[in-house]
């Protein structure tokens, strides 16, 4: 049977633990939680842009497959979890507010919407400053906790290199005070120190290989959000703005 105890005692990562002082276990404590809160932020944010890019999509093909913009408000269909159903929500929300004066959908909804009169221009800006409020909330939505991510990914190397340079110092101040300046003496004290540095890039890297492909992510969708919302006012401008007709005067004047 092979013994691992001689390769500890000789080196690695369990030596150079051992070989840590007080002040470098707190660094790597400190390391090990700020791994888990990123490591965990990834993980949920992952799972959180998966589902609302599959709810945008269904929304988006329901949405597009009808081309009626109040008909899924009207139908009460939800899709919770979605950027583009928010928008959706807010500027159906207001819309039937400057059409009827509520936004209550009942039995008599359909005709309350057909004999309305069209709403003119300023009507239409309030309808337009909601949806555009919904695409601010949502991009704050999306961006949420990505903080932690780009902290971890700036700041675990410096706090690395914090405990790095504590460890060095002890080692060489424990090195003149015994008045020994051989290898065998530096060699216990600068190994313990360097074990931070290499947490600190290993709390790092993931961090900045997730946070860059959130951050893309999290741009597309809200791309594609203010994009819709572009498409949705146009849609209910087209159907339901009366824009009036021009004053031939004006071209005498």
């Amino acid at each position: 049977m092979i013994s691992f105890t001689p390769l500890l005692a000789e080196g690695g990562l369990v030596y150079s633990f051992l070989q840590s002082t007080i002040e470098g276990k707190i660094v790597l404590l400190a390391l090990f939680l700020g791994s888990i809160f990123s490591w965990s932020v990834m993980v949920t944010k992952i799972r959180y842009l998966h589902f609302a890019k599959r709810q945008s999509e269904r929304f988006s093909a329901l949405f597009r497959r009808d081309r009626a913009p109040l008909r899924i408000f009207e139908q009460g269909l939800r899709f919770e979890g979605s950027p583009l159903y928010e928008i959706y929500k807010a500027g159906c929300v207001e819309l039937c507010f400057q059409l009827l004066g509520s936004t209550e959908v009942d039995e008599t909804f359909r005709d309350r919407l057909e004999t309305a009169d069209k709403i003119n221009p300023a009507q239409m800006r309030a309808v337009t400053a909601a949806m555009e409020r919904a695409v601010g909330e949502a991009g704050l939505k999306l961006e949420s906790q990505m903080i932690i991510l780009s902290t971890a990914v700036s700041g675990a190397p410096f706090l690395g290199l914090l405990g790095t340079v504590w460890g060095v110092m002890d080692a060489f101040g424990g090195i003149a005070r015994t008045g020994s300046a051989n290898l065998a003496a530096m060699a216990p004290g600068v190994a313990g120190a360097l074990i931070t540095t290499v947490f600190g890039l290993l709390v790092a890297i993931p961090a900045m290989f997730g946070y860059n492909f959130l951050v893309t992510s999290v741009r597309s969708m809200i791309v594609q959000a203010e994009n819709f919302a572009a498409e949705l006012s146009s849609e209910i401008e087209h159907r339901f703005v009366e824009h009036g007709s021009r004053d031939p005067r004006r071209h005498l004047v």
